[in-house]
């Protein structure tokens, strides 16, 4: 009788790598070895890239607040003290928002602030 090498479960394993680094440059979506050491790294990136796009987000949140509170004469930090001194509580993303698309009601709410 022959002897079974488990083949079936290690071509489903290489399978299963190939499959998920299709797209990949060069030999690196073909070669099982190559394969598996970047979709190794890849997964780390897109771990680590996850909590980095929340960080970017609010940087740029901050700075198109502070872009429209450059008119006004207040500056970013003493916009943010006045939020929560006149316990209005509206997040940097809806901030951002209203100064792009209502600027009228982010003016309303630094007139608020200077009160």
């Amino acid at each position: 009788m022959a002897r079974a090498k488990n083949g079936t479960v290690h071509v489903a394993r290489r399978k299963r790598i190939l499959k998920k680094t299709k797209g990949f440059w060069g030999t690196k979506k073909s070669n099982y070895k190559k394969a598996k050491d970047t979709l190794r790294k890849g997964m780390m990136y897109a771990t680590r890239d996850r909590k980095v796009r929340k960080r970017d987000f609010r940087r740029l949140w901050i700075s198109r607040i502070s872009a429209a509170l450059s008119d006004t004469g207040i500056t970013y930090s003493r916009f943010i003290e006045g939020l929560l001194k006149s316990n209005i509580k509206i997040n940097r993303k809806i901030l951002s928002n209203l100064a792009i698309e209502d600027v009228e009601a982010f003016k309303k709410i630094v007139l608020e602030i200077r009160r």
